[in-house]
């Protein structure tokens, strides 16, 4: 009777853990970034960034349009707390220039919290939400250090891949605390945003030196002939 009981803890721990994978996703810390590059150019210097779709692909979804959209040109970082995070602002309310009725509609969606077991480490794009967790619109913050206690209740969707410099020229800058916030005292504005995809740059890079070793080929073979049948 004994072992049976302690079968069927077995069999609840099991379903409590696949649940739990469910829930918070199966991914460790190094998911494998999508192909998508999104850059933000700042008053400081750029920052790009890639994606995770497959651990946060609502999340990522909206993100990328509301990039493609120019939802984040004259934002801001509104949050630079060293050694925690830099945060973007939300875009209604953020930027300096007006938005039309399409960036409105996309940047006021509420986003379900797609919360997964991948890490808060430096590098890590994280979305800001309010206490109901699915409440994240347009506000991320990039982490500017490890932080834990943020595991598994903010949904990370993607990580930094270049643009480090810049984030530690904004942490040199002085700072005001409001609240919780530590906030820096001028404004970081991201002047402008584009992006590409690598898989794209890659292929156009590559066709690239193969049409010129092409060219070059054609031009030693003209030139061979010329030489051997006059």
């Amino acid at each position: 009777m004994r072992s049976a009981n302690n079968s069927g803890g077995w069999i609840w721990v099991f379903f409590t853990c696949v649940l739990c994978s469910a829930r918070f996703g199966a991914f460790a810390q190094d998911p494998e970034l999508g192909s998508a590059r999104v850059v933000f150019q700042t008053t400081y210097g750029d920052i790009e960034f890639g994606f995770y779709p497959n651990v946060a692909p609502k999340t990522v979804e909206h993100i990328f349009k509301l990039v493609r959209l120019g939802c984040y040109n004259t934002n801001h970082f509104f949050r630079v707390d060293k050694g925690f995070v830099a945060q973007v602002a939300d875009v209604v309310g953020g930027r300096t220039a007006p938005m039309n009725e399409q960036q409105r509609e996309e940047a006021e969606k509420k986003i379900v919290g797609e919360f997964s077991r991948v890490k808060h480490v430096r590098g890590i794009l994280s979305m800001g939400r309010f206490s109901d967790p699915d409440s994240a619109q347009s506000s991320f913050s990039i982490l500017l250090g490890d932080a834990s206690h943020l595991d598994g209740q903010y949904a990370i969707f993607g990580k930094l891949t270049k643009g480090d410099e810049t984030l530690r020229k904004l942490e040199q800058l002085p700072t005001r605390r409001e609240g919780i916030f530590v906030m820096p005292t001028e404004r970081i504005t991201i002047l402008s945003t584009y992006y590409y995809d690598t898989k794209t740059e890659t292929c156009e890079q590559e066709n690239s030196v193969l049409e010129r070793r092409l060219a070059a080929s054609a031009i030693e073979i003209e030139r061979q002939r010329m030489r051997c049948f006059p």
